[in-house]
């Protein structure tokens, strides 16, 4: 009796979450130390000491009426300008609270920008290998995704096929960067070739495409790289931006969206994002998690805990003579599979109680995502189960 759309929903729920199921059952029928569950992006690095100490003094000092009420659906104003000036002295930008919207993470603000800007059949372009969640969000709204293809080894997009692939129906262009899966940050190089593109695409079809950057990983970068942020080189820019890993509070369910002056239409988009943030059923973005995170603005987690795990996993496994992608951010290594059926990889790691993610989940066959923000101990505990990996495959 279901909706005919959910129906496909469910036939193709999220294979993560899956695997992370399935871990749990795994780590009772054996041990949970006998399980490596590399499946879930779920940070494991403890939220900064000033997380919890604005949640105490909130909820004890704080105005019960206003710490519970309702508010503009675009949040607290005073949470917004801290927001918007912690941005400008960090970016050289120059927003203020207009163009901050509060949002329920990244994920929510993804879905209220798409609300906003999306008619049915209209397109969105992402590039492979993407978050799997972004074909169920351009469906919600009616929207066609258009995928990009993989372009390993660097794994930066591919400009010559984007270019192509841009119609008059694109709407709007997805980039998470850094990125999940595969760790890969998009350079400003890179960056400059997509709005070079997207402005003489613009010019030749007289619409307006925007370049929407979900980064809910920015902050989790290694060896100096630089994350560029699009606002800076593309007018038609909007930032979607989640706490949810900077801060390690994925349950929480808070970030923002940011949508300069300079964007084509800005007072009715704005305006537009307002009413989805309300009619999608948020309302608002959490009233306390609002306001504790104007307090943590200079707050952030010790990420070296990251790049430990991550020069550990990426060193033992091409070691053993798995090719693999070193990330430059994000919390994921990305591994090419032993055969062409990531699936039947990923299924065969399993049965050495390895859980890993193929990369057909992310459009990306031939590949598999390790998700590497876990305990070093179990990272390690992990090593021998890979090595009969890699013997099964007749490598090292």
């Amino acid at each position: 009796m279901i909706a005919k759309k959910m129906v496909k929903y469910v036939e193709g729920s999220s294979v993560i979450r899956a695997m992370f199921e399935e871990g749990k059952k795994m780590a009772a029928k054996y041990g949970a130390e006998n399980v490596y569950d590399f499946s879930l992006g779920n940070p494991s690095t403890l939220p900064p000491k000033e997380v919890n100490e604005a949640i105490i003094d909130i909820a004890s000092n704080e105005d019960p009426n206003r710490l519970h009420g309702y508010m503009n659906n675009s949040g607290f104003e005073d949470v917004r300008e801290a927001i918007a000036q912690s941005l400008n002295k960090r970016f050289d930008t120059h927003f203020s609270q207009k163009n901050i919207l509060m949002t329920v993470g990244a994920a929510g603000g993804l879905n209220v920008i798409l609300k906003s800007i999306i008619d049915p059949e209209d397109e969105v372009i992402a590039f492979a290998p993407y978050f799997g969640e972004y074909n169920n969000y351009v469906a919600n709204f009616d929207g066609k995704i258009v995928a990009v293809s993989p372009n390993p080894p660097s794994f930066q997009p591919n400009i010559k096929e984007f270019a192509e692939k841009i119609t008059p129906k694109t709407k709007a262009v997805i980039i998470n960067n850094p990125n999940n899966p595969t760790g890969v940050v998009y350079s400003e190089e890179t960056i400059k070739e997509l709005a070079k593109v997207l402005e003489d695409k613009q010019k030749e079809y007289g619409t307006a495409i925007y370049l929407i950057a979900d980064e809910p990983y920015r902050e989790l970068a290694y060896d100096g790289v630089e994350v560029p942020y699009l606002t800076k080189y593309y007018d038609n820019a909007i930032v979607g931006y989640s706490y949810s890993k900077s801060l390690s509070l994925p349950g929480e369910r808070i970030g923002y969206l940011v949508i300069p002056d300079e964007a084509d239409d800005f007072e009715n988009l704005i305006a537009a994002a307002n009413v989805a943030n309300r009619i999608l059923g948020f309302v608002n973005a959490p009233s306390l998690q609002q306001l504790v995170i104007k307090k943590c603005l200079d707050a952030s987690t010790d990420i070296s805990i990251y790049d430990t795990n991550r020069t550990l996993l990426y060193d033992k496994l091409t070691s053993l003579g798995f090719e693999c992608v070193k990330p430059q951010g994000a919390f994921y290594l990305w591994m090419k599979t032993a055969e062409p059926d990531d699936v039947a990889f990923a299924a065969k790691a399993k049965e050495f109680n390895l859980l890993i993610v193929p990369g057909s989940s992310f459009m990306c066959p031939g590949y598999v995502r390790i998700a590497y923000c876990v305990e070093k101990a179990m990272i390690e505990r992990s090593f021998a189960a890979f090595e009969k990996l890699a013997q099964s495959y007749g490598l090292k």
